[in-house]
């Protein structure tokens, strides 16, 4: 049954849900449980406040997302599989505006580290900040 974002616990929700699958798939298990390794508690917590910021504009993450992932050795074919899972599990369990709008925000995301990760990769160079 589908519901509308609009507190911490539905974010803590979506945000378990969606890691449950990254952490049992083919693909994307293998890298993120090789960085994270024993430390999803502590990843997950970061995700809430990630998503809490993003959604329900209560500031509670303070951060640069990108740089944790700069170095993952990953490819658009992950970034595809991370989508595909993260809308899966906002379909199954959400609707509404913050439904959406964690689709979008998500879909950028992907769309900049893609980028950015390429570029990095492919220059071997950092990034300034």
């Amino acid at each position: 049954m589908q519901k509308e974002i609009l507190d911490l616990d539905d974010i803590k929700l979506l945000v378990d849900s969606f890691y449950t699958k990254v952490q049992q798939d083919e693909l994307l298990a293998v890298v993120f449980n090789k960085v994270i390794k024993d430390q999803w508690p502590k990843h997950l917590e970061k995700m809430y406040s990630f998503w809490q910021t993003v959604l329900l504009e209560e500031h509670t993450y303070y951060g640069a997302p990108f740089m944790p992932h700069m170095n993952l050795p990953v490819s658009k074919k992950h970034f595809d599989r991370w989508l595909e899972l993260f809308f899966e599990t906002l379909d199954e369990l959400f609707s509404g505006e913050k439904a959406e709008e964690a689709r979008w925000r998500a879909n950028k995301m992907a769309e900049m580290f893609q980028l950015k990760i390429a570029h990095y990769q492919k220059t071997n160079s950092k990034p300034l900040i």
